[in-house]
């Protein structure tokens, strides 16, 4: 199964990515701010995306665990403070595509939980790779009847060159969720239906899922 590239979840969590859904001071300033802005669902979208980005960053630089790409500190990282402005049910099921309509209650939920553990196992190492970056907003419009909308974002390192991230995120009545996002131009959803379709296509939606156990439960033997 094709895997897209090792900065998305990367991206993710300094997002939200990505998370992966974060309007602190690191865009009028390299220097950090004194009260940083809490996320929260409520906020526009853009400052949303940059407050989620800046407390993931912050809870990067103060763990030496999550900088080693520990499963378990990254998990807890994912679940206390990304998930709750991810649409992560969209996500999967937009990757998934045409399948999704055809999986079960059960399949959906057994879909939702092997791609997230995807995502965590394949990218744990890139998490070490963003704690030096700081995330700038890149010019932001809106209609107050937009109901979908894309946050576009720089991740600028303390050397070399920035990377371009880009979100997506919808107007839910829990507030602005995150569902998508871009890393130099490839859409995370896009790299992933793909490689879904044609697992898919040889076993159905039950070979989709087995496929993403399998390798969900192979030995760690390379970090991204």
């Amino acid at each position: 199964m094709q895997r897209p590239s090792t900065s998305i979840l990367g991206a993710l969590l300094t997002a939200a990515t990505l998370a992966l859904a974060a309007a602190g001071a690191w865009a009028q300033s390299p220097t950090a701010p004194a009260a940083a802005v809490r996320p929260d669902s409520r906020l526009a979208p853009d400052a949303l995306v940059l407050a989620l980005s800046n407390q993931v960053l912050d809870a990067i630089r103060a763990d030496k665990a999550l900088q080693a790409g520990d499963p378990a500190r990254l998990n807890r990282l994912i679940d206390e403070t990304i998930m709750p402005h991810v649409n992560f049910e969209k996500m999967t099921r937009l990757a998934v595509g045409r399948g999704w309509r055809e999986a079960t209650p059960a399949q959906r939920e057994a879909l939702v939980r092997e791609f997230r553990t995807l995502l965590v196992r394949t990218y744990s190492g890139a998490v070490s790779e963003v704690r030096d970056h700081r995330i700038v907003l890149r010019p932001f419009r809106m209609a107050p009847s937009d109901t979908d909308v894309i946050v576009r974002t720089s991740a600028v390192p303390s050397r070399g060159e920035p990377i371009h991230i880009d979100y997506r995120l919808e107007r839910t009545d829990a507030g602005w969720k995150i569902y998508d996002l871009n890393i130099l131009g490839v859409w995370l959803v896009e790299s992933y239906r793909h490689s879904f379709a044609a697992e898919i296509g040889r076993g159905g939606v039950d070979g989709l899922i087995r496929a993403l156990a399998e390798r969900n439960r192979a030995p760690d033997t390379k970090k991204a």
